[in-house]
């Protein structure tokens, strides 16, 4: 069956850990997806900050995004403004979620695109505050229960935070 495990860690150097140690066990880019809070500020990054769309993203701004290997190998990495929320970097099958019609709708937002990636609302609820407080949010897709402890042993050996994993209903091109 079909799944995602999710966590949330709180510095980017963690989550470039758990991505980096995802890469290893196997999983692709295209497996991984990534949501952080947009940090850059105009005294640390002199950096253009591309807001629109997710299509306004290119690979060669991860730079300029403040990324490293790890988040920065991650597929359809880029900048986006969700609005009534904030600016965000995100990569992975959440950014195509993010870029969805669940933007803007009385759903939408973080939330919506969660739920439309198969994690229950509450849980949904729940990543969205902690995103909202600074925190990384890091799912993973997998095919097999195989997967699914593997994901879930890189998680915990890299102390993430709130692990969990939810079956999905389907999963966004």
């Amino acid at each position: 069956m079909k799944a995602s495990v999710y966590c949330t860690t709180r510095t980017v150097e963690q989550a470039e850990h758990i991505v980096l140690e995802l890469k290893q066990a196997g999983f692709t880019s295209d497996d991984i997806s990534a949501l952080l809070p947009d940090r850059r500020g105009t005294r640390d990054f002199a950096h253009e900050h591309h807001t629109k769309a997710p299509e306004g993203a290119t690979a060669g701004g991860v730079v300029g995004l403040g990324l490293g290997a790890g988040l920065g190998w991650l597929a359809g990495i880029g900048a986006l403004a969700i609005p009534g929320v904030g600016p965000f970097i995100a990569a992975g099958p959440i950014m195509a979620a993010l870029g969805g019609a669940a933007v803007g709708t009385a759903t939408g937002g973080i939330i919506g695109a969660l739920v439309g990636m198969g994690i229950p609302e509450f849980e949904a609820k729940r990543y969205d505050a902690k995103v909202r407080e600074g925190s990384i949010l890091i799912s993973v897709h997998t095919e097999s229960s195989h997967q699914r402890d593997v994901a879930r042993d890189v998680f915990k050996r890299n102390n993430a935070d709130d692990i969990s994993s939810g079956s999905e209903a389907s999963v966004p091109s």
